[in-house]
């Protein structure tokens, strides 16, 4: 759900999941993802409309990343 994945925020020792299309993915070794932010994004958030929408890499950073879960 939104709300467990909202713990999930890469601080305070969780881990940082984010959602993309009903996947979640683990991107807490992603240096990019240090704190659990980047470029102005959270952790624990669904990023769908971020990624495919507003991000010059588009859903290409996603392979490879740990799949934890789906997001319901």
């Amino acid at each position: 759900s939104k709300e467990e994945l909202a713990t999930f925020n890469g601080q305070n020792g969780q881990p940082a999941y984010v959602a993309v299309n009903g996947t979640v993915y683990d991107v807490s070794d992603k240096k990019d993802w240090a704190g659990g932010k980047h470029h102005g994004h959270i952790a624990g958030q669904d990023l769908t409309d971020a990624l495919l929408n507003d991000s010059p890499h588009g859903d290409k950073v996603l392979k490879g990343l740990p799949v934890v879960g789906k997001l319901i």
